[in-house]
Parts: structure tokens; C-alpha cells; sequence
């Protein structure tokens, strides 16, 4: 079975080497290659009985970028996937993508094996993230979320106690508050900071060093 496929890169060197390693796959058809989003919709409005499998894009291209083009093709035949190869790994970028249903992201540094693992887990129904991205997504997006999360001193104070394994009357006689008021504390600091127990709470005050050893 043949699989159609369109490809976007403004770089000339890299689009020339994509288009060697897909030719020697027999199950590969190029239908079209340029160097904007621009003529990829155009095509589509020309041709849009045409059968496409997979748009494979950069991000950064002049007149329509990637996830502009991403977000068209999406809205105007959902059931043609989309992969982008880029050397960007901008988190906000990557979500605007994730939302508006990209199929996959691979680096463009990856092995040849690895981009036509994700060519073909597209083809077959499924996503393709290179580990690569994802590490760095996730790495950005929590240290962001962390760094968006504010505690009061009385907090710092309720948490590292706790996490110095304190007992709740304990803590109470060292702030000078009562237990109920202690109590409220360790609830809003476990909904504060999206954990499941004291643990958690114990975690988090050691990666935001609030105790020392």
C-alpha cells in the first residue's frame, strides 16, 4: 500500500535529505514539496478529493509557519496527520501544537530510524513524540509551574516543619497557633501544591530547599 505524503522545510539541504530517505521507501509517495505553508493549502483547495496520509513541516517558515499550517490543515481535513520536524522545542509552542491536535514531533537531529518509527505510528492511527521533545516539555513546564506556585512565609514555616516530621500539636506550639488552624494549613498545602500526602509535602520542601542538611 502506498501512502501519500507532503513535505514543508524552507531549508533547501534538509528537504533534499528527507526526500532521498523517503524515496527509498517503496511505500512512500511524495505528492508535494515546498518551502511554505502557503502552497500546502493552496494544494488542498486545488486537489481536495486528493488522498493525503501525513504533512510532514518545520516550524520556522516564511509567509505560513508550522503550527499556522498545522492548524489549517486540521480545521479543513482532520483526518490528514501532521508531523513536525523542527529544531525547536519551545514549550508554548508545543502545547499551541499539542491543542490543535498535531500528530507527532521529532527533532531534527534524530536518527533516520526514529523518523521513520514516527512516520509509520502516525500512518498506523497512533502519536509519535520524540523522547528528546517530551523530557524537555515536561522539564520547562514543571520547573514554570513551580516557579508560578507562591507560598506565604507562614506556609514555609507549616511545611517545613512538617516535612522535619513535627506532629500537628507540635508545629501548633512552635507557630503559636492552634491545631485546627495547623490542620487547614497542611490541607491547602496538599491542594496548593497538587500532592497526595504528607510525603508529597516532605518532596516538595526538599526540592525547593527549604531544609537544609
Amino acid at each position: 500500500m502506498k501512502y501519500n505524503l507532503v513535505i514543508v522545510d524552507d531549508h533547501k539541504m534538509f528537504l533534499d535529505g528527507l526526500i532521498s530517505l523517503l524515496n527509498s521507501k517503496t511505500e512512500y509517495k511524495i505528492l508535494l514539496t515546498t518551502k511554505n505553508g502557503n502552497d500546502v493549502i493552496k494544494y488542498l483547495d486545488i486537489n481536495p478529493k486528493e488522498k493525503i496520509d501525513l504533512v510532514i513541516t518545520d516550524i520556522s517558515m516564511p509567509q505560513m509557519d508550522g503550527v499556522t499550517l498545522n492548524k489549517l490543515i486540521k480545521k479543513r481535513k482532520r483526518c490528514i496527520k501532521t508531523l513536525m520536524v523542527s529544531m525547536h522545542n519551545n514549550p508554548d509552542t508545543i502545547d499551541h501544537l499539542i491543542s490543535d491536535n498535531v500528530d507527532g514531533y521529532v527533532p531534527k537531529n534524530a536518527e533516520k530510524e526514529e523518523l521513520f518509527k514516527a512516520i509509520q505510528t502516525i500512518i498506523d492511527g497512533g502519536k509519535y513524540f520524540s523522547k528528546e521533545i517530551m523530557d524537555y516539555y515536561t522539564k520547562i513546564k514543571f520547573s514554570k509551574k513551580e516557579n508560578q506556585i507562591k507560598l506565604t512565609q507562614r506556609e514555609i514555616d507549616v511545611i517545613t516543619l512538617i516535612a522535619q516530621e513535627y506532629t500537628t500539636q507540635e508545629i501548633a506550639d512552635e507557630l503559636c497557633l492552634s491545631k485546627h488552624t495547623i490542620e487547614s494549613y497542611r490541607k491547602n498545602l496538599i491542594a496548593k501544591l497538587n500532592v497526595r500526602n504528607l510525603a508529597g509535602l516532605t518532596k516538595y520542601a526538599i526540592k525547593m530547599k527549604y531544609l537544609e542538611y
